[in-house]
This record gives structure tokens, sequence and C-alpha cells, in this order.
């Protein structure tokens, strides 16, 4: 009877420190980084270009433009992403655009919104990608599951902008 007590202590403390993540977490940020062999210009127009997003987002299966506006802000797209034989269906929203300085872009893929803020920077022949990202979620169990796989979103972002490195360099 002890022992069932002690393991039922543990399972009432794990589920308690996971639903409080949700009220103390109240988004998930981190940042990636990558710095680029290219000039700054190239480097911007490669990145902001929507017919080769597919080169170096392995997962992307489409991009469609669903509405552009002047100076690109406010500009939507519809991507469908293949989430491991699932298909997954974000809409892409440009908050913030400044020609070879910064883009802003808002992710809502249903339950997940993220937002990645890229700023770029040129030195020395060396053009380097930012991205300042968050996570956040309007159902509350996943905004207690966002903290604990932090490591993975940005892994999965670092690789992105990694293979974007390798697609620009070859160019």
């Amino acid at each position: 009877m002890k022992t069932i007590k002690i393991i039922l202590g543990i399972i009432t403390a794990l589920v308690v420190v996971f639903f409080s993540t949700g009220l103390i977490v109240k988004e998930t940020t981190y940042t990636t980084e990558v710095s680029v062999n290219k000039p700054l210009e190239e480097v911007f127009a490669s990145f902001n270009n929507i017919n080769t997003v597919k080169k170096w987002i392995p997962e992307l299966q489409s991009i469609d433009t669903l509405e552009v506006k002047p100076g690109k802000i406010g500009s939507t797209f519809k991507m469908v992403v293949n989430n491991n034989g699932e298909q997954v269906v974000i809409k892409e929203k440009v908050l913030a655009y400044v020609p070879n300085e910064k883009v802003t872009l808002n992710y809502d893929a249903g339950n997940m919104l993220k937002v990645d803020d890229y700023t770029f920077a040129y030195n020395n022949g060396v053009t380097t990608i930012t991205n300042e990202s968050s996570c956040t979620s309007n159902k509350y169990i996943l905004s207690c599951l966002f903290p604990y796989f932090k490591g993975t979103f940005k892994q999965q972002d670092q690789g992105y902008l990694n293979n974007f490195k390798t697609f620009v360099e070859k160019q």
C-alpha cells in the first residue's frame, strides 16, 4: 500500500508540474543563426524567393500565394507541409519586411502559432541571418507541451537555416 501511495504521489507531482508549465511559460522562445558566404543582397533575395523555398525546406510540399500587398507587409501564403506522412496546412503572413535587413513571418498551423523574426547583417563578405523565434498555442495542453520541445523546434529551424546556407552557396 505504501508503494502505491508513493507512485501516486510521484504521478500527481508530475501532472501538477506539467500543467503548471502552461501557466508559467506563456511562449517558447529561441534563437538560431547561420553565416552565409555570399553578399547580403543575394542572400536576402534568395531567402525571400518563394519559388526556391522547397529546395531548402524538404518537408514543404507546396506554397501558394493567397494575397500580395504593396511593400510585402500583410502578404499571405498557404503552405502544405509533410509532417511524418500527414499533410499540414500552414498560413504564413508577412508582419515586417525591410529589404536587406529584416523579414518577420507569422505562421498559423491551427493549434501552433509561431513568429520568426529574421535579421540580416553583412560583415567582411559574410551575411549573417539571425532568427528570433517564438511559439505559442491557443490550446492549453499544447502550451504546456511546447517548452519541453524547445530543443526540437530549435534544431529543426537551425537545420532549415543550414540547408539554406548550403543551397545559396552552391549558386
